[in-house]
């Protein structure tokens, strides 16, 4: 059976505008959001679950595969080849706190990433992508930065506090690198991060990161002409299980390569 990947990613964006039109329902009320915690400095809210409920609903009514999610125990589908990753709310403390957050679906097609997207319901910015058709932002066609210099790269991270620094160092890693480069931004969203590099707002991003919330990122960076790795130039195999990630233009990508080259390595379990 030939599967329309086009029309599944269409029914992906319809999803996504609808979740993000519940989430901006709360958002407008953040002062007032009932919020729980996972853990120091994880937070999660009515506004995460009720759009992890709403994408599940509209996905599975159509596509009955498997689904990986961030608020709910994954679901078993009824084709083994297909499986969503749904992050309902990437940058959850943003949205709480009144800043810019991110929905991303996306659509694996056994080890592959088939399409994804990352929708920023604040601007109204729908980042969208499929395997060998290019990234798009509401429609246009995107490409990472073309700057090779040092002095104007412009590189995203995260910054944890110290009980949930997954790897050790990460001020430490930040000095080394920002010395010499045009700035650091912290979005504090993932796929807003990757979404940002595909655009070319960043030369380069870098953290250790979940892989449902970055399967959509990575594809828009790797389809907007973009280089993908993990800290130590190694690919898929290592970084979707690790999280520690790459994703740059060439020339951030050799910089933050050779930076983080001293950094002891992280294997795949």
């Amino acid at each position: 059976m030939t599967i329309n990947y086009t029309a599944i990613l269409d029914h992906m964006v319809a999803t996504a505008r609808e979740a993000g039109a519940l989430t901006l329902d709360h958002f407008k009320r953040f002062r007032d959001i009932e919020i729980g915690i996972k853990g120091p400095g994880d937070f999660v809210s009515d506004a995460d679950r009720e759009s992890e409920m709403l994408i599940r609903d509209r996905l599975l009514s159509r596509y009955p595969w498997g689904l990986t999610g961030e608020e709910f125990a994954p679901v078993d589908g009824k084709d083994s080849d297909h499986h969503w990753l749904v992050d309902p709310i990437d940058g959850t403390t943003n949205f709480i706190y009144g800043q810019h957050y991110t929905i991303t679906i996306s659509l694996r097609r056994g080890n592959e990433t088939i399409c994804g997207l990352v929708y920023n319901p604040v601007s109204d910015e729908m980042f969208t992508a499929m395997k060998g058709e290019g990234a798009y932002l509401n429609g246009t066609r995107l490409r990472v930065s073309a700057s090779e210099d040092i002095a104007l790269m412009c590189i995203g991270t995260g910054l944890p506090t110290p009980n949930l620094s997954l790897y050790p160092g990460a001020y430490q890693r930040l000095d080394d690198i920002r010395a010499p480069i045009g700035a650091v931004r912290v979005l504090g969203s993932a796929a807003n991060s990757c979404a940002h590099v595909a655009c070319g707002r960043l030369t380069g991003y870098y953290e250790e990161t979940g892989f449902v919330d970055t399967a959509a990122g990575i594809l828009l960076v790797q389809e907007a002409g973009g280089i993908v790795t993990d800290w130590w130039g190694r690919g898929p195999d290592v970084y979707e299980k690790t999280g520690t990630l790459i994703v740059a233009n060439a020339a951030t990508h050799a910089y933050l390569i050779e930076r983080l080259r001293a950094v002891p390595r992280k294997d795949a379990a």
